[in-house]
C-alpha cells in the first residue's frame, strides 16, 4: 500500500482507464531500467544515446502516433499524454525525451496527416522501428520566432524541386536520414507561398554543420542545415505547393500540446525526491522539512504539478475531440514549461550545495528545463497568441 506523503504527491483525480494506466506503469518500469545508465557522462560529453533510442523504438515509443498499417500503435492523444508522463517519470535523460518529442510532432505528424500513401509507405515504417532519425527545418538564422519569414527558396523545375538556403536550430539534424524542410515557393504570396518538403540525408546539394554546444539538453543534438542547389524529385513535396503553413501550425498544435507531456512526470519525481530529502536531511536538530522556508516550496511544486497535470490531460481531450484551439495548445505549452523552470530551481534550493553539484542531476533538470521557455515558441510567443485570442 502506498503511503501518506506517496499518495499525496501524486496528482488527482487519475484520468486514464486502467489499460492506460498499466500501460505508463511499464513505460516507466522500462525507463528506469533502460534508459539512465551513464547519463551523466552523456550529459557532460554531449553524446546523443543511439541504443537508447533504438530501445524506445522497441517499446512502441517513435511509433506512438503512426496508424498500426505503417507500424506504429494508433494511440490517441490521451493514451499518448499517459505513455509520455510515464517517459518523464521513469527516464531522467530529458535530451532523450525532446528529440523523441521533437521527431514525433514536428516530423512524423506532418506525414501521417499531410503525406502521400507513397510517402507514408516509404518513411513511417523506418521512423517507427528507430532504423530513421528526422529533422525539422523551419527555423532560420534571419528568422526564429517569426517563423513565416523564410529566405529559403524552392524553385519548381522539370521533374522537381531546387533548394537553397539554410535552416538553423534543427533538433536531431546530425543524427538525421530524413528532413522535413520549409522553403518558399512563391514569394509574392507571403505565408501562403510556403510549402513542405521531405528530404533526404544523400540529396545532392544538402550539407550538415557540426552540433551546437548547448547550455542543456546536451544528449539531443541541435544543427544546421545547408541547401546549395539543392535537387529533389516532384514526389518530395509534401501536401500541395501552398500548404505549408497549414502543415506547420497542424505540427504546432499538436507539438505545443503534448511535447511537455514527459514534464508532468518530471515534476513528480523531482517532488517525490525532494519530500524525501526534506524529511531525511537534519539541520539544527530537525528536518529541514519542518522548517516554513522549505516545506512552502514544497506545497507550491505540488500545486505547480496538480495544475500541470490537469491541463495536460483537458488538451489531451480537447486533441482527441478535433476541438483543440491554438489557444488550447498555447496555455498548455506556457504553464507546463513555466512550472517546470520553477519547480527544477526550487529542487536545486531545496538540496541546497548537493543540488548545485553535476553529479546528483538535480541542476541538469534546470539546465534542461530552460529549453522549454525556447522550443516550440518561446513563452513570450505564447502569451502572445493568448493575448491574441483575448481579443487584444
Amino acid at each position: 500500500m502506498p503511503g501518506r506523503s506517496e499518495t499525496a504527491i501524486r496528482p488527482r483525480p487519475d484520468p486514464l482507464d486502467e489499460e492506460q494506466r498499466s500501460l505508463q506503469q511499464s513505460i516507466i518500469a522500462f525507463a528506469q531500467r533502460e534508459l539512465n545508465r551513464g547519463l551523466h557522462e552523456r550529459d557532460r560529453d554531449s553524446t546523443f544515446d543511439r541504443e537508447s533510442w533504438l530501445k524506445c523504438a522497441q517499446v512502441g515509443l517513435m511509433g506512438i502516433s503512426v496508424p498500426q498499417e505503417y507500424g506504429g500503435a494508433g494511440a490517441d492523444a490521451k493514451t499518448i499524454a499517459a505513455v509520455m508522463e510515464g517517459l518523464g517519470y521513469g527516464c531522467e535523460d530529458n535530451g532523450l525525451m525532446f528529440a523523441l518529442g521533437a521527431q514525433t510532432w514536428a516530423c512524423v505528424h506532418p506525414i501521417v496527416r499531410f503525406g502521400s500513401e507513397q510517402q507514408k509507405q516509404r518513411y513511417l515504417p523506418g521512423l517507427c522501428d528507430g532504423s530513421l532519425i528526422a529533422a525539422h527545418g523551419m527555423t532560420e538564422p534571419g528568422s526564429g520566432s517569426d517563423a513565416f519569414s523564410l529566405s529559403t527558396t524552392a524553385t519548381a523545375v522539370d521533374g522537381g524541386w531546387i533548394l537553397n538556403g539554410s535552416k538553423t536550430f534543427s533538433t536531431n539534424a546530425p543524427e538525421s536520414d530524413l528532413f522535413v524542410v520549409f522553403a518558399t515557393t512563391d514569394r509574392k504570396l507571403g505565408f501562403a507561398g510556403l510549402s513542405a518538403f521531405l528530404i533526404d540525408r544523400d540529396a545532392p546539394g544538402l550539407e550538415i554543420g557540426r552540433p551546437f554546444q548547448k547550455m542543456g539538453l546536451r544528449t539531443s543534438h541541435l544543427g544546421e542545415i545547408f541547401f546549395s542547389d539543392c535537387a529533389v524529385p516532384a514526389e518530395a513535396l509534401l501536401g500541395s505547393a501552398g500548404a505549408g503553413m497549414a502543415i506547420f501550425n497542424s505540427s504546432m498544435r499538436w507539438e505545443r500540446s503534448l511535447i511537455l507531456a514527459p514534464a508532468v512526470g518530471t515534476m513528480r519525481r523531482q517532488l517525490e525526491r525532494c519530500v524525501a530529502y526534506a524529511r531525511e536531511r537534519v539541520q539544527f536538530g530537525q528536518p529541514i522539512g519542518s522548517f516554513q522556508a522549505v516545506s512552502h516550496r514544497l506545497a507550491e511544486m505540488k500545486l505547480r504539478l496538480e495544475t500541470a497535470h490537469l491541463m495536460l490531460y483537458r488538451v489531451a481531450a480537447l486533441l482527441d475531440a478535433g476541438t483543440a484551439t491554438d489557444l488550447d495548445a498555447a496555455l498548455t505549452k506556457l504553464h507546463l514549461s513555466e512550472s517546470l523552470v520553477q519547480s527544477s530551481l526550487d529542487a536545486v534550493q531545496i538540496h541546497g550545495g548537493s543540488g548545485y553539484v553535476a553529479e546528483t542531476g538535480v541542476e541538469r533538470d534546470v539546465r534542461d528545463a530552460l529549453g522549454s521557455r525556447i522550443y516550440s515558441g518561446t513563452s513570450e510567443m505564447q502569451r502572445n497568441v493568448i493575448a491574441r485570442h483575448l481579443g487584444l
